[in-house]
């Protein structure tokens, strides 16, 4: 399902219309993205958590070169489905 596809699904069942919807949408995920940029974790009872996680330094190879790198340690995205949720997709 694409975001187009969710904004239309919404406007459909609550009579919004598409506009207010799509802005809607895109306002939550820009502050789902500002709060994990702020190293600050979403939690949405009943959904999930958006959470910042901590990948450690790690040695990579260039198997090419035969050469080997450090990746650094750095924080990536993630998220948690709720227990509910994953019980509804089991």
């Amino acid at each position: 399902m694409t975001k187009a596809e969710i904004v239309s699904e919404i406007a459909k069942s609550t009579g919004i219309d598409k506009n207010t919807v799509l802005a809607t949408v895109e306002k939550f995920m820009e502050t789902v993205k500002d709060s994990l940029a702020n190293n600050e974790n979403v939690y949405l009872r009943g959904f999930g958590s958006f959470i910042v996680k901590t990948r450690s330094q790690k040695t990579a190879r260039n198997i090419s070169k035969n050469t080997t790198l450090i990746i650094p340690e750095h924080n990536i995205p993630a998220f948690k489905p709720a227990k509910v949720f994953m019980d509804q997709v089991k």
